[in-house]
């Protein structure tokens, strides 16, 4: 390598320092709750950037929190046990043998191949998988009979994440829930929204298979303040799934965390992107 040559590189490695610290220092010793679920899950070059850049937020000073989906997997199962998966304004019903299910493959299956991910990232015991009824971390309600076993936390045990968290583990919790000493299905976002919530986080960061909040003509809207939501659904600008995300959103919001980001996990790299780069990826949802 000639001397110009490594000069070259050593401006541009400082010139990407110059960028990120600032931003690292906005999140250092800060707790980022991030969804994580979609393409960004199934697709195994993603999921491997995934765990790497995790990993790398944990080395730098800042504590992600990951909370996980995993429909298609339930759905999987449902099927090879001949469980026909039924569904209520969209919505799954989760009846005691699909919850049974769902239980088994989110806190399983799932769960353990997310934190093995993290760890083979990491080299080490980084990443530790617990559902959100392991130590009560998540209580629930039910809110809606016609749904069966589907609740919305209520309680969230902030101790036990705080303990993992200070022990310098990555926490990854899977959605489900205690009800009355019953398990119960949560809907990831909503979970990710009540963890961040009581946990005061710094970020809440939903991972999904689009780039974010779109205006009318397609394009994205980069920055969205809560109240500007109601206008926008009633304009239609704002519908379908996207309706329940900016609900989490806002809801974590009032519960005392600084912003929330709808980011396109099908994008490497995008939790990089959005909390070290000036540019961001995504919808920042925030007063």
């Amino acid at each position: 390598m000639t001397k110009s040559t490594s000069h070259r590189k050593w401006l541009a490695r400082a010139g990407l320092l110059t960028e990120i610290l600032p931003h690292l220092q906005t999140y250092f010793g800060h707790t980022l709750v991030v969804k994580y679920g979609g393409h960004a899950m199934v697709d195994p070059t993603l999921a491997e950037i995934f765990a790497r850049d995790i990993v790398m937020l944990k080395h730098l000073g800042v504590h992600p929190v990951i909370v996980h989906g995993g429909g298609p997997q339930i759905n999987d199962e449902l099927q090879r046990r001949n469980i026909e998966p039924k569904y209520h304004n969209g919505l799954r019903i989760t009846d005691p043998a699909t919850m049974e299910v769902a239980e088994m493959v989110l806190s399983g299956k799932v769960n353990k191949h997310i934190t093995a991910a993290i760890n083979a990232a990491a080299g080490s015991g980084l990443a530790i998988g617990v559902s959100g009824r392991d130590g009560n971390l998540i209580k629930a309600e039910l809110t809606n009979e016609a749904l069966g076993l589907v609740g919305t936390p209520c309680e969230v045990n902030t101790e036990l994440l705080r303990n993992l968290v200070d022990a310098g583990l990555i926490p990854v919790i899977a959605p489900v829930a205690n009800f009355e000493n019953q398990a119960c299905n949560v809907n990831a976002d909503i979970a990710a929204g009540a963890i961040a919530g009581a946990m005061h986080a710094k970020r809440l960061l939903l991972l999904t298979d689009v780039d974010g909040v779109l205006d009318q003509d397609g394009k994205l809207i980069p920055h969205l303040k809560p109240d500007a939501v109601p206008a926008l659904i009633q304009q239609g600008v704002i519908r379908g799934g996207m309706i329940p995300k900016l609900d989490t959103c806002i809801s974590a919001l009032a519960s005392g965390i600084e912003a929330a980001v709808i980011i396109d996990g099908r994008e490497q790299h995008s939790i990089l992107i959005e909390l070290f780069t000036d540019i961001g990826i995504g919808t920042l949802v925030r007063p």
